[in-house]
């Protein structure tokens, strides 16, 4: 669970649809990774990384982790994920011709991320593994009517990920693995239109002068006006992943592991829902507003489709595990994202007029965690982690999924029911 506040010392003005329909598209370039991948590591604030072994998870973090594992295995993961996202008012100024707004309330909400994975030995020296998960996403949603309506109302982000990988088992101390992704990902991404400042733009091109007596009357006949823009998008792409574990003590074991970025080119839609005009317009003035309002609805942006070409970032693993007795091991990590991948986010629409460029400028990141298991008896194992999280915005935050430098607190435990079956349990609050 995380706490976001955003702090914005102004809300920009609208000043027509088509600048306010590409907000919706910042939501592709937000720290969104997901690293809750296994219940047994979330415990750890997953410090044994890619030297993890205590389940068949730990193939996602490295897939030389199957060589491990000389039975079939199976493991399934259920991550509830509640993030609070909050906006903080200070000194926010209305959009044009309309109300300022409320503080959109908790945008945070209930994330469930599942997680699946199998390992099947083919020979003592080879494991076949797969493994299916949700590497990126989340939601956020604001109320309707909140002071950033015109940048966000919702961000839903979704990604799968199917992983088969294989491992061999070179020496009795040394592993090897690797992978193939194929992944998926799809948004939906919804704000709305200052519709009231696109008829008086509108105006202004059909030459009633801004500040003249005619301007004025349409903008108090048609104050609060709001379209709903919301843009759709999806596509799968491939990726691929390899790791290495290497025992060097039987008390020391050191392991790296790499994921591959993943570039998508996807395909989308603007769809627009334009609201009714009011029917308090006087008549004289009724068909000028009308005709205003046809030209609005006409224009060519409505109903395309755009394209992107966006690459999700590599993401590479360093993890050392040392089992100090036989009921103490401790644990280190440190993770590399590579968020520069998306300097910026260009959409190729099918018909003019052509959308600019959003800048991001976003930086590489590191994750450092370290963590300590301890065995409380055959039957519990208790887990412990700290991490520090860096973000990778630092230049262009939006209140889609706003991020900021995180610290995570974890805990878990472990039972093993029978020989065969375990279960384990882990809380995570970050800060």
């Amino acid at each position: 669970m995380q706490t976001l506040s955003i702090r914005k010392t102004r809300v920009a003005q609208a000043v027509g649809a088509l600048a306010l329909a590409l907000g919706a598209t910042q939501a592709f370039a937000t720290g969104f990774q997901l690293n809750e991948q296994s219940g047994s590591g979330l415990g750890n604030a997953f410090a044994a990384g890619a030297a993890y072994t205590d389940d068949i998870s730990a193939m996602w973090w490295n897939p030389a982790a199957l060589a491990q594992f000389p039975s079939m295995q199976g493991a399934a993961v259920l991550n509830i994920i509640t993030p609070s996202v909050k906006f903080r008012n200070d000194a926010s100024l209305p959009a044009a011709n309309q109300p300022l707004g409320g503080d959109g309330g908790d945008a945070g909400g209930y994330n469930f991320v599942p997680n699946m994975y199998l390992s099947v030995p083919i020979n003592k020296d080879w494991t076949f593994g797969l493994g299916i998960n949700v590497p990126f996403g989340l939601t956020t949603e604001y109320d309707d009517g909140w002071i950033g309506r015109f940048q966000t109302l919702k961000s839903q982000i979704q990604t799968i990920n199917i992983n088969p990988a294989i491992a061999w088992k070179v020496t009795p101390q040394f592993s090897v693995g690797v992978g193939v992704n194929y992944q998926q990902i799809d948004a939906t991404l919804t704000n709305n239109v200052n519709y009231s400042a696109a008829l008086l733009q509108a105006a202004a091109g059909a030459g009633i002068a801004p500040g003249s007596p005619t301007y004025l009357a349409i903008a108090q006949a048609t104050p609060g006006l709001q379209s709903k823009a919301t843009v759709d998008g999806n596509d799968w792409a491939w990726g691929w992943n390899i790791g290495f574990a290497w025992d060097a003590t039987p008390q020391l074991r050191l392991a790296a592991s790499y994921r591959s970025e993943i570039k998508y080119d996807v395909q989308g839609n603007i769809g627009f829902e334009n609201p009714s005009l009011p029917s308090t317009i006087p008549a004289a003035l009724a068909p000028t507003v009308n005709a205003l309002a046809a030209g609005v609805n006409n224009q060519a942006l409505y109903g395309r489709s755009v394209t992107s070409d966006i690459t999700l970032p590599a993401i590479a693993n360093f993890s050392v595990l040392f089992r100090v007795n036989p009921q103490w091991e401790i644990m280190g990590d440190v993770q590399y994202t590579g968020w520069s991948s998306i300097p910026e986010l260009r959409f190729n629409a099918s018909s003019p007029p052509a959308l600019p460029p959003t800048p991001l400028e976003w930086d590489d990141t590191f994750k450092i965690a370290v963590g300590a298991s301890y065995k409380v008896s055959d039957q519990w194992k208790a887990r412990f982690g700290l991490a520090f999280d860096q973000t990778p915005v630092t230049n262009y935050p939006t209140p889609r999924l706003p991020d900021s430098d995180r610290w995570w607190l974890s805990t878990g435990a472990e039972y093993k029911w029978t020989k065969n079956w375990k279960f384990d349990g882990a809380f995570t609050y970050i800060f």
